[in-house]
This record gives C-alpha cells, sequence and structure tokens, in this order.
C-alpha cells in the first residue's frame, strides 16, 4: 500500500496494542463469516425445495390427480419457505451487527488518525479514515458479503444438475466459468479505478473545505470565481472517473444478466431435448431451470456487489496501514504533574509533509515562575517551535520536556490539563462559552470556568453577551470578534491551573484593555509557579516576562534575560528588577 503513504509522520512505528486491536476486530470477522457460512448453507440446501416441488407437482401429482398429495407439497414447500425467510433475516441481522461493531471498534482509531493527519500530513486528507470506514460499514451491511459467501455454493446446485443428467450440469458448468471470469475481469478493471476515484473524491472534498472555511475572504477579494473554477475542474474529473467506472461496472452487470437469461433458456432447450428422448421427465425441465438459476444468481449478486467489495477491501487496507503506523501512545499516567522545569533539548522539526527544517537545533530551559518572549522576524520559526513546545508537531530531532520527562511519556489527555496553548488563529469550537473555556470537559466545575474568565480578564465581556456564558459561539466562533475570541482563547488556556503556558502572539487582536489584561494574567500564572512561553511582536507583552529567546532563520542566536538582550525596546521596564539565571540546561547561546 505504498500509494497511502506517511509522509512527515516520523516515529510512527508498528505497535503491539494496534495488532491486538486489529487482530480482535479479525477475531470478531471470523465468527460473523462463521456464522453467516453456516446459515447460508442451511439456506442454500433449502433453495432445493422449489425445485422439488416442482419436479413433485409435474411428475407425481398431475399423473396420480392426488389432492392430498399436492396439500402435503404445498405445505412441506411452505414450511421451507418461511425457514428460508427467517434464516435470510438471521443472517442479515448477524452481518449488520457486525458491521456495526466494526465501526464502534475502529472509531476511536479512525478519530486518532484524523486528528494525527490534520496536525502531521498536510499533502493527506485527514477525513479519508473516515470515508474508508463508512464504506466498510455499508458493504459489510449491504447484500455483498451474502453473495460472496454464496458464490461457492453454484458448485453443489451444479452437482445437483449432474445428478439429474450430466447435459444439464455440463450447460450450467459452462455458462458458470463464464461469470466467473466476467467476475475476475470486473476485478481488473475496476480495482485501480475506484482507487483513483477515491483520490479524487478527496481532492473534490478539499476544494469545498477550502470555500467553506475561507468564504468571507473569497468573497471579499473576489476570489469565488477562481475558486470556483477549481471545484468545477475537480468535480469534472471527479464525475468523468465515475461516470467511467460506473459504466464498466453496469456493462458487465448486464452482459452478466444477459449471459444468465441465455443460459437459462439453454437448460430449458437442453431439458426438453432430454424429455423427447425420454431420458428425463417433465419436472426435470422446470427443475433444472430453477437449479440453474440458483446455481448463477450468486454470481450476478457478486458482479452487481463488486465495486462495494473493491471499495472495502482497499479502504481495509488503507486503515490497517494506518492503524498499525500510528505511534503508541502511553496508556497510563504514571507520572506526576509537573511543577519545577520545562526543557527544549536540539528541538529540530518543520511543518509537516515538508522536508526543509524551519527549527535548528534550538535549546534553551525554564523554571517554574519564568517567562519567556521569543523574538524574530517573520517566517524565522517562532510558530513551528511553539507547535513543537505543545507537543502538536513531530520532531525531527531532540526532545521537550518538563520536569526531565519528554512530552511523549504522557497519554494526551493528561498532558492537555498540564498545558495551556494559545493558538496566533484562535478558532472556537460549536457550542457555548463555557463549554469552549471549560475544554468541553462534562464534569466541568462553573467556579473553575469564571475563575479562568476573570484570570483572562474577560468575565465582564461574557456577561455581556446576549446569553453569558451560555452565549453559542457559532462554527469556528464566528459569532464573535477577533479580540472576543482571542481573550476567550486565552481563558481556555488557562483553565485548570496549567503548569506549561504556551502562547502564540496572544495580543495579535486585543485593543488596550485586553493588552492590560492579558499582561496581568501572565504575571498571576508566574506568581503561582507557572512557566510561560509567548510569541511577542510588540514590545509590550515584554514587560511581563524576564527572559528572551531571539531567534533568526530557524536557530536560537540568543537566550537571557530581557534587559540584557532588548532593554532598548523597553524604555518604561524597571531596569533594576534582577532576572533570575538561566538554569545550566539553557545557557545563552
Amino acid at each position: 500500500m505504498a500509494e497511502v503513504g506517511l509522509e512527515g509522520a516520523e516515529g510512527w512505528v508498528q505497535g503491539d496494542a494496534a495488532k491486538q486491536r486489529l487482530g480482535l476486530i479479525l477475531g470478531h470477522a471470523r465468527k460473523a463469516m462463521t456464522a453467516t457460512f453456516v446459515l447460508s448453507a442451511v439456506l442454500n440446501v433449502l433453495l432445493l425445495s422449489g425445485s422439488l416441488y416442482m419436479m413433485m407437482v409435474y411428475d407425481m401429482v398431475l399423473p396420480s390427480g392426488s389432492i392430498p398429495t399436492l396439500v402435503g407439497c404445498a405445505i412441506l414447500v411452505l414450511i421451507a419457505y418461511a425457514f428460508q425467510g427467517v434464516l435470510d433475516f438471521i443472517r442479515s441481522r448477524v452481518l449488520l451487527h457486525f458491521s456495526a461493531a466494526v465501526d464502534v471498534d475502529l472509531s476511536g482509531d479512525v478519530h486518532a488518525l484524523m486528528s494525527a493527519m490534520a496536525r502531521t500530513q498536510t499533502q493527506m486528507d485527514s477525513l479519508q479514515p473516515m470515508r474508508d470506514l463508512d464504506q466498510l460499514r455499508q458493504f459489510l451491511a449491504g447484500p455483498g458479503p451474502s453473495a460472496l459467501v454464496d458464490l461457492p455454493w453454484m458448485l453443489f446446485f451444479i452437482v445437483i444438475l449432474f445428478l439429474l443428467h450430466p447435459y444439464l450440469g455440463i450447460a450450467v458448468l459452462i455458462g458458470g466459468a463464464v461469470l466467473i471470469f466476467l467476475t475476475f475481469l470486473t476485478e481488473r478493471l475496476t480495482s485501480e479505478k475506484n482507487q483513483k476515484l477515491m483520490a479524487l473524491a478527496g481532492a473534490r472534498q478539499m476544494v469545498a473545505d477550502i470555500t467553506r472555511r475561507h468564504s468571507e475572504v473569497l468573497y471579499a477579494l473576489g476570489m469565488e470565481g477562481r475558486i470556483a473554477g477549481r471545484w468545477r475542474v475537480a468535480s469534472g474529473q471527479f464525475l468523468a472517473a465515475q461516470e467511467k467506472l460506473n459504466g464498466i461496472a453496469s456493462s458487465l452487470s448486464n452482459l452478466t444478466k444477459i449471459l444468465r437469461m441465455v443460459l437459462q433458456s439453454g437448460v430449458l432447450t437442453v431439458g426438453a431435448l432430454l424429455v423427447m428422448d425420454q431420458k428425463a421427465s417433465g419436472g426435470v425441465i422446470f427443475a433444472s431451470s430453477i437449479l440453474s438459476s440458483r446455481a448463477l444468481a450468486p454470481v450476478e449478486a457478486a458482479i452487481a456487489n463488486w465495486r462495494g467489495f473493491v471499495g472495502a477491501r482497499q479502504g481495509w487496507a488503507r486503515l490497517k496501514t494506518l492503524i498499525l503506523a500510528m505511534p503508541e501512545l502511553p496508556s497510563a499516567d504514571m507520572l506526576p504533574a509537573p511543577d519545577k522545569l520545562m526543557s527544549a533539548e536540539d528541538v529540530t522539526l518543520g511543518p509537516p509533509g515538508v522536508d526543509r527544517m524551519t527549527v535548528l537545533g534550538v535549546n534553551f530551559g525554564l523554571r517554574a515562575g519564568e517567562g519567556l518572549a521569543i523574538l524574530g522576524p517573520s517566517g524565522c520559526g517562532k510558530s513551528t517551535l511553539v507547535r513543537a513546545l505543545a507537543g502538536i508537531w513531530p520532531l525531527k530531532s531532540g526532545a521537550v520536556r518538563l520536569d526531565n520527562a519528554d512530552l511523549t511519556q504522557w497519554p494526551p489527555e493528561s498532558l492537555g490539563r498540564h498545558i495551556g496553548y494559545l493558538p496566533q488563529n484562535v478558532e472556537l469550537i460549536t457550542g457555548t462559552v463555557a463549554e469552549n473555556i471549560a475544554r468541553f470537559d462534562p464534569n466541568a466545575i462553573p467556579e473553575e470556568v469564571i475563575k479562568a474568565s476573570k484570570l483572562a480578564g474577560v468575565h465582564d465581556l461574557i456577561l455581556h453577551l446576549p446569553e453569558g456564558y451560555n452565549t453559542q459561539v457559532g462554527p469556528d466562533g464566528r459569532a464573535l470578534s477577533g479580540g472576543q475570541r482571542q481573550r476567550i482563547g486565552l481563558a481556555r488556556a488557562l483553565y485548570g491551573d496549567p503548569f506549561f503556558i504556551i502562547l502564540d502572539e496572544p495580543n495579535s487582536n486585543l485593543d488596550a484593555q485586553g493588552e492590560e489584561a492579558l499582561a496581568s494574567a501572565i504575571m498571576d500564572v508566574r506568581a503561582r509557579g507557572a512557566i510561560v512561553v509567548a510569541v511577542a511582536h510588540r514590545p509590550s507583552l515584554l514587560a511581563s516576562v524576564d527572559l528572551v529567546l531571539l531567534m533568526k532563520e530557524g536557530r536560537s542566536i540568543a537566550f537571557g534575560p530581557k534587559e540584557k538582550l532588548v532593554g532598548h525596546l523597553l524604555p518604561d521596564a524597571r531596569q533594576d528588577r534582577a532576572a533570575p539565571a538561566p538554569p545550566p540546561a539553557a545557557a545563552a547561546v
């Protein structure tokens, strides 16, 4: 599955836990398919009832004129049909429950994949795992698995036809061989095209997502027509590929139906010749026609559902490859809450999917209560560095540690409690203001939400919203202004008193009052022993920190007390305030 690709996913290695989860799913699959096979065996035997009833009517009832015999045969065949209906219902329910179980078993891994791919795989569609799971579930819940399980039973019906007369068996065997050839031809012609169609569907989805996420900019700058052109191209390519694939599938399906009808007529012809030659009874003609139809029906059903089978197989292969490549995360929180140190050791990385490293060998360390401002020109790697400090982007080399423990030693949920992160572009999640501040914790205490809001200086602002803390922020927080989003995002970063707080240009959308609240919040969290790292473009933010890291072209060119490095930028700063010495691991470059 080289086409899946894991560009930029350094450190993704196969884990035993993932293999065990997939092995459990395969175990469920074996049980479900065993049950389906047993039910199909009984069903296919019961399918003989129609042919036997036809033979008995023509060969026994009509010559004898016995009404009781006819009634008895009719009752028996009705019982057989009733059992068929019940067993077919049970088989469909087994497959339906199995498909739902697969979805439940894989949903956690699929969600983790979408999150990881969105963060680390810029050249891949992060929604592809969800579409693969949907396709797999839909195929398992549909008629496709039943058709594939019934496929080997065509030999059973051909054997029955041989018992009626070899000529009948030979006729159906030749027809079955032709239909099986068409099945393999369908596989050869549709497999690669189905894979291409999935790739085009992903490209089409990406253009649609651009339109959805950037509609305001596209409208304001007159770009809608150009993006619409890209949409038309992507849609045209997708529809052309879909039409070509559907054309192949429908053509082969129609050809199968015609061949099946021709074969049924041929079986009737052979049966008629045998009756005229007094080598078979009249009932054999009708029974052989029904048996040939039953023998070839699974082949026709398999061809009709082959596209779904190919898509499900490719989707499962992609999911399996990606799940096995996912890094194993710690399953238990064995570490105490950090409260002493933070260090960056030879941190080197670049944006996911890009070979160029934009942060090169950065080293520094901070003690509890210290605040660091990261300064440097645009494009020097500041935002890339803070993403590494927050554990968002994987490192090419080096480590980020809290109390000497690498970030990867914490489960993500546990690590998140110790980190407060405010991204450069704040996007709130659809829900209420309170839910966003509480990070959607269902057990959040209202007093803690209000505490974080007051600490961020946004409590009064929230109270003036239409419904206060219950105000809906809208998709991506669009119901609020940029400054409101940034201040609510700051409250979210401060919620739960995290030890390590990372702020990427936190004052970019703030007015004077907001900047004053931000400075007060930074000083307050430092006073309780938290470490604060902030990317700063405005000198006003420097008044709240005591250390500075200067970056240029991805490297740290200086690290130390702000008074020594950028004192000239702070005419109102208190130069007499002694700055703490950097820790041993954070010597100035």
